[in-house]
This record gives C-alpha cells, sequence and structure tokens, in this order.
C-alpha cells in the first residue's frame, strides 16, 4: 500500500482497491507517497516502488489462479528468460 496521508502514529494508504488506516508502530511515520508492506491494517515493512510492484503482481497472479486464470506471465515479466541462481555458487569461487 502506498502512504496518502501521514498522520501521527498512522497513515492512510492506498492499494490493491482498498484505502485503509494504517497503524505506523513498527515502520515509524512516513511521508506520502512511500510504499509500505502491510498486514492486519499494520506496516510491516518500508518498501522500494520496485518491490512493491513485484508483491503487487504476485497477490494479483496468485488472486487469477484461485478464479481459474493460468495466464500469469505478465505478471512475472522480470522473471521470464532468465535462469534461476543456483545456492551456494557465490561461495565456490
Amino acid at each position: 500500500m502506498q502512504v496518502v496521508e501521514a498522520g501521527e502514529g498512522y497513515a492512510w494508504c492506498e492499494g490493491m482497491g482498498e484505502r485503509r488506516q494504517i497503524d505506523m508502530l513498527l515502520v515509524g511515520d512516513q511521508p506520502v507517497g512511500t510504499w509500505l508492506l502491510t498486514f492486519l491494517d499494520g506496516a510491516r515493512e518500508v518498501l522500494s516502488a520496485e518491490n512493491a510492484k513485484q508483491i503487487s503482481n504476485a497477490v494479483q497472479a496468485v488472486n487469477l489462479v484461485m478464479q481459474g486464470d493460468a495466464n500469469i506471465d505478465h505478471l512475472f515479466s522480470d522473471l521470464l528468460d532468465r535462469e534461476p541462481p543456483l545456492p551456494g555458487l557465490d561461495q565456490q569461487k
């Protein structure tokens, strides 16, 4: 969600078609425009715009799959045509 109105200890945020009052206790007060990872009306983490977009796309993909729509490749364009990194390869050099 993105902060659209900042208050003291809370913020009004919008995201994925919702507007909610979010408790800012864990991340501190944030300025308008800040992206947040929220859960149960509480901010859990401050996000970059890029990370917020990736999370939003992943949630949208889950919702589509749950509705029976498997056309989700466009939501993971950052992962298409890319080999996954293998664990531990950096340590073997």
